[in-house]
């Protein structure tokens, strides 16, 4: 193991991975914190709403992928805002996966080290679980930045879509995009006239 992959962990926004039988699953946190150094020890509190939190209570084993700045907006997307029980969150992604040698998957592309980790103890926290474990694995993969929240925030994350500004058919439910609605304009779908238009709110 190279203890150096422990700094990594200082701060920043990591792909927590599981695996049971089969099926992999992820999701992204931001709670992976260095308890002791001798042994190396660790604490992650996971959502019980994901499978991943499932998966690492009954395997009692996870990876931690640390991400870079440079991990695109779709690795969040897809580990981060997608925790329902149904969700295989390894299945149709355009990065690369490895396994390290626990079997579990981590994300090399975009990721500066990763960790292996084999739970201790758990605790229940209500909503999450805080789980303790000893770190039996670790690479440092790059020198690249690892991001942070703020940077997440002001970098990474997609801006919302811009409110479109126009008018709803209240019969038929076509929208009409512009600031302003001409008196003469009939709705292409249900022949209706301006009138039967209202604003979009």
């Amino acid at each position: 193991m190279d203890k150096k992959a422990m700094y990594r962990l200082t701060y920043g926004l990591f792909v927590l991975t599981a695996k049971d039988g089969d099926r992999d699953n992820g999701c992204i946190v931001n709670t992976v914190t260095q308890v002791t150094s001798e042994p190396n020890r660790i604490t992650v509190a996971v959502n019980k709403q994901n499978l991943t939190h499932d998966m690492i209570l009954k395997t009692g084993e996870f990876n931690v992928s640390v991400l870079t700045e440079a991990a695109p907006f779709d690795v969040y997307k897809h580990w981060g805002f997608r925790s329902g029980h149904d969700v295989d969150k390894t299945a149709d992604v355009e990065i690369t996966l490895s396994r390290s040698a626990n079997g579990l998957v981590y994300l090399p592309d975009v990721s500066n080290a990763f960790l292996s980790a084999k739970v201790v103890s758990s605790t229940d926290l209500g909503t999450h679980t805080l789980f303790l474990a000893d770190v039996t694995d670790g690479a440092v993969l790059s020198d690249a930045e690892s991001v942070t929240y703020s940077y997440y925030q002001k970098h990474v994350k997609s801006a919302p879509a811009p409110k479109k500004k126009g008018y709803v058919c209240t019969v038929c439910g076509y929208i009409y995009e512009g600031d302003v609605l001409p008196d003469d304009f009939v709705c292409p779908w249900c022949l209706h006239p301006a009138s039967y238009f209202e604003p979009l709110s």
